[in-house]
């Protein structure tokens, strides 16, 4: 039988991303990710560069598929909102990761930091040619879908980032229907923030 090494890339990019999200970067082990992906550690070296770098990659690819999976233009902003509520839900490893690299890495240079970076950057350009911030003098359009950006981001997230806290404030014993009630709210508040501030134009 061959050796299929874009096999044996992704058999480490998934157990590197569940290693990542249960233990962190510190606490992540390449033993740990070489033998879930039935690999050596030398291709986990050879093909990602180490384990800063391999967290990295997993980061900026988890990040990659959420983005490109939704528009973002101020007509279906809400829509949109609910569609990457769903990507959360099935993919609970993102925020996982988010907040390890947040506790680990503070406010240091991160893994891939300038790609990810223009990766948002596109995502506000993506933003403003789908009309976002139209009647706003110029120099603010691009501020302005930031904020809106990092907004709707932070009201989706947050509902997975802290679940105990969303068990004891909804006080709802079934976890399908208590997202059901989030999502709901998430969805019709990007809604009323867009309308009222169109209407404001």
């Amino acid at each position: 039988m061959s050796y299929d090494a874009e096999a044996t890339r992704r058999r480490i990019f998934d157990a590197a991303t569940a290693e990542f999200a249960a233990h962190g970067l510190a606490g992540a082990r390449v033993e740990r990710i070489a033998t879930a992906a039935r690999a050596n550690k030398q291709a986990i070296y050879l093909y990602f560069g180490g384990k800063d770098k391999l967290f990295g990659a997993v980061v900026r690819a988890k990040l990659e598929e959420i983005c490109h999976s939704v528009e973002l233009g101020p007509a279906t902003l809400a829509e949109s909102a609910g569609m990457i509520f769903d990507w959360y839900r099935e993919h609970p490893e993102l925020v996982r990761l988010l907040l390890w690299e947040a506790l680990e890495l503070g406010g240091g240079a991160l893994p891939g930091e300038q790609e990810r970076r223009l990766a948002y950057e596109q995502n506000v350009r993506d933003m403003l040619a789908y009309g976002h911030g139209d009647g706003l003098p110029e120099a603010e359009r691009a501020r302005d879908a930031q904020d809106w950006l990092f907004t709707v981001l932070g009201l989706i997230a947050w509902n997975f980032a802290v679940p105990q806290m969303r068990r004891l404030i909804l006080a709802e014993p079934d976890e399908e229907a208590a997202l059901a009630r989030r999502r709901a709210i998430v969805v019709d508040t990007v809604r009323a923030l867009a309308e009222r501030r169109a209407g404001a134009r």
